[in-house]
């Protein structure tokens, strides 16, 4: 049964107010919820594959296979990493090749580190890694506000063997985050990076972006078919100090992952919503977002052909839905319209349900 309008809103409230103490800006930083899916295999390009909020930068570096695994540091209370398996090698990178993980963040919520202020507070970043390599990793923090970077490396001393990371991260009095609703600061751990961007002096201090000094030192973590890297439980905060990492419930962590990406349904059998004729042959659908969206949204992964069902009050109607498109987007709701229905009269209820394995509808509010 759905909530009722009182009833989200206390919830709301209640999980806002949690999520308020949490010193880390990370959103997913644990990797429980996989909204898009569980395993993608056969990745060439940039996108985002798997786990919610991680992006996956990729330029002609391999063929690799990401997922969300169970393979976590021991004595820990993590239960998912994020996995990437090389299953195409690329052991002599070119010079533009590159790989990273990256987690973008809006402008609002990197206001507490006051970037461009008189008094601004240093980037605690603590993650737990598994490489494959050892030797110097490289980690970046881009601000797309103002087109700079400062980048900082690490060393993985053991192969294939669980180390946390600590790192502290200078900050900078001038060129401050906007604070808006826009991707602001991008963190990118880097898993391989051709001459593009190894052939200058790594920016350990902050600096208008040059290519050659973003990766430097970086090894190929995509040179063998053997290779496997893992990330888990990675924080964000302010200060000179990296503190231990504050857990979040499941549902906290999926509301707040659905301020960017919401999985309507997938599958057989699902409802997708209400729906109204406002002409004999059109038909609207509305949404309702759990939560309210960054931006007004896009449609995405939707399959069509003989994927859903209309439930209507004057019979039941086998069109397939083939039409589907935004008609209004709001951040709050969003009105999807099949222009293929038919046999019925203006004004009549129906609603819409998925009717075949391959049925797919979400809404991308990315940065």
């Amino acid at each position: 049964m759905a909530l009722n309008q009182v009833g989200l809103e206390r919830l709301n409230t209640a999980t806002t107010k949690k999520i308020g103490t949490s010193k880390n800006v990370i959103i997913n930083g644990e990797f429980q919820v996989a909204q898009r899916a569980t395993s993608t295999a056969s990745i060439t390009s940039a996108g985002y594959h798997t786990c919610d909020r991680w992006y996956t930068t990729l330029g002609t570096a391999g063929t690799w296979t990401q997922s969300q695994s169970t393979d976590v540091p021991a004595g820990t209370a993590f239960r998912s990493s994020l996995k990437m398996d090389c299953t195409t090698a690329d052991a002599s990178l070119a010079a533009g090749d590159r790989l990273m993980l990256s987690y973008r963040l809006e402008g609002q919520d990197v206001q507490r580190f006051g970037k461009g202020t008189t008094s601004p507070k240093k980037f605690a970043l603590s993650f737990w890694v598994k490489s494959p390599k050892t030797g110097t990793h490289i980690i970046e923090l881009f601000d797309h506000d103002n087109t700079r970077h400062i980048c900082k490396a690490y060393t993985i001393a053991s192969a294939d063997t669980w180390e946390q990371q600590k790192l502290i991260i200078d900050n900078e009095t001038s060129n401050a985050f906007g604070n808006d609703n826009g991707k602001s600061l991008e963190i990118q751990f880097y898993l391989a990076a051709g001459s593009t961007y190894t052939s200058g002096t790594l920016a350990t201090s902050w600096a208008a972006n040059t290519n050659a000094n973003r990766a430097v030192g970086q090894v190929n973590v995509a040179d063998n078919t053997a290779n496997n890297f893992y990330l888990c439980g990675v924080k964000l905060e302010t200060g000179e100090v990296c503190t231990d990492f504050e857990h979040r419930s499941f549902g906290q962590e999926l509301r707040l992952c659905q301020r960017y990406y919401y999985q309507v349904i997938k599958g057989d059998n699902q409802a997708v919503g209400i729906a109204n004729y406002w002409s004999s042959t059109n038909v609207r659908v509305f949404i309702p977002f759990p939560v309210t969206m960054r931006a007004a949204p896009t449609l995405s992964a939707v399959t069509n052909t003989g994927a859903y069902a209309w439930y209507r009050e004057d019979g039941y109607d086998a069109n397939d839905g083939s039409d589907f498109a935004i008609a209004d987007s709001h951040t709050q709701g969003c009105f999807i319209v099949d222009a293929g229905s038919s046999g019925t009269a203006a004004g009549n209820a129906a609603y819409l349900k998925s009717s075949n394995a391959n049925a797919d509808i979400a809404l991308v509010s990315e940065l």
